[in-house]
């Protein structure tokens, strides 16, 4: 199978002559670093060669455990914030009918997704909603004490328990957490559920490629193992010894590296003209914006859905301040052949495109979109996949991963750490009189009080 590709001559054209090429042995030992083991943050690579190291026996378990929660559940709830539920997601809603949660018919459980957020409303509906539903839950966290995830895990465990009897309970909640400690292990081992390891030297928005990732994607009915057979075809293809030239992850992070520091290009807009690949685009934000964002430096990334967001972000792209660069996510082949119908009296005037395919007027509308971005001053990157399918994805979600790590080596940040998301906990504990916060909360009271 060929690989996805990648298109920069429209961004190259912003630059002086030869500055993309001058970030290239950048890019090389960015890459050699990664491999090494010799960057910041060398504690968490273990997702450089993880596709490579998945052997089928882990496969076949996984597959085993998913088929089990497929065969006694109608619904499984996924209990996950950031990494732990976002690749899965992104995976998910790119490869499953559009439509699967309303026209499911007992083929594939519905894959339904908590504890990415503290919404009062949100959990009272999905408990709701879950009351007369056969369903698991996957728990996924490392410690088994963030707040979101752990206040979910609370409140679907005693439902689960409360409708199925806690014996029964206990053969559909797994908990994917921490080898040997922390809450969610303890829970896990206790009440005996199958439990899965959240590998010490992989990080949450670097672990769709393990069981994290695998098994709730395995649970929507989707092929594993193809998702990896395309991240080990991309790993292959973006190792060190390939030619640095023909290095799609380090052309990539060359290119959005130049734009930023040669070209004052501030913020990466992810774009895509396919529904599907919204939330591979939420992940992406996640990956980029957590390894990047540090020490005052770092591209803004952002994402729109076209040609929705035409209509609303559209004027600020082609217009306004032009400190933005935009990466296209392009899809050659749909699934599916829907045709332009006659209408006899063509008020809209779109006769024109009778007999056309669907996707033949969303591609011209690709086409022009970039022709008007490029001409009102956007750099354009383009990003080619030759289907959405579990191969191609695999191979895009290796590509992002590896040219993020080449990208903050680049930038000269630990890309594996995320010190800034600590901030608000903090705070919010200290608000909320949690044991151990007493001096937090007196000098964040008494700051209120000031201002």
């Amino acid at each position: 199978m060929e690989n996805i590709r990648l298109e920069f001559t429209k961004a190259a054209s912003f630059l002086k002559p030869g500055t993309i090429e001058s970030y290239l042995p950048k890019a090389q030992s960015a890459i050699e670093a990664l491999e090494q083991g010799t960057c910041p943050g060398n504690d968490f690579l273990g997702w450089v060669n993880l596709p490579s190291s998945l052997t089928p026996e882990f496969l076949s378990d996984i597959k085993a455990t998913a088929q089990a929660l497929r065969a006694n559940c109608d619904t499984i709830v996924v209990a996950g914030i950031g990494g732990s539920y976002l690749g899965a997601r992104a995976v998910i809603e790119a490869l499953q009918n559009s439509f699967q949660w309303l026209t499911n018919q007992g083929e594939n459980p519905n894959i339904l997704f908590a504890g990415n957020n503290i919404g009062e409303d949100y959990l009272y509906e999905l408990c709701d909603y879950l009351k007369d539903k056969k369903f698991g839950v996957i728990n996924i966290s490392k410690s088994g004490t963030t707040t979101e995830t752990a206040l979910a895990f609370r409140l679907l465990r005693k439902q689960c328990e409360d409708q199925r009897g806690r014996e029964d309970a206990r053969k559909v909640i797994v908990a994917i957490t921490d080898a040997k400690k922390g809450a969610a292990r303890i829970t896990a081992d206790k009440e005996g559920y199958k439990s899965y390891i959240i590998p010490d030297n992989v990080g949450g928005r670097f672990s769709v490629l393990t069981p994290v990732g695998l098994l709730p994607i395995a649970c929507a009915g989707l092929d594993i193992d193809q998702l990896v057979a395309g991240a080990r075809s991309m790993e292959e293809a973006t190792a060190a010894k390939v030619d640095v030239k023909n290095n799609l992850c380090a052309l990539y992070a060359a290119v959005r590296n130049a734009l930023y520091l040669e070209g004052g290009k501030k913020i990466e807009i992810l774009a895509n003209f396919q529904p599907k690949l919204h939330f591979i685009a939420e992940w992406w934000k996640q990956l980029y914006g957590e390894s990047e964002g540090k020490e005052n430096k770092g591209i803004f990334p952002a994402a729109v859905d076209f040609t929705t967001d035409l209509h609303s972000m559209g004027q600020w792209i082609q217009e306004g301040e032009r400190t933005i660069f935009e990466t296209v996510i392009s899809v050659e082949t749909t699934q599916h052949k829907l045709l332009f119908p006659h209408d006899d009296e063509n008020l809209d005037g779109l006769n024109f495109l009778e007999g056309k395919r669907v996707d033949e007027v969303n591609k011209m509308a690709e086409l022009g979109t970039q022709l008007a971005h490029v001409d009102g001053g956007v750099p354009n990157i383009r990003i080619v996949l030759p289907a959405i399918n579990e191969y191609y994805i695999g191979q895009l979600i290796y590509f992002f991963e590896k040219a993020c790590g080449v990208s903050g080596n680049i930038l000269g940040v630990n890309a594996f750490n995320q010190p800034g998301v600590e901030a608000y906990k903090k705070n919010m504990f200290a608000l909320l009189n949690k044991p151990g916060y007493e001096a937090e909360s007196k000098a964040i009271r008494e700051r209120l009080e000031k201002e």
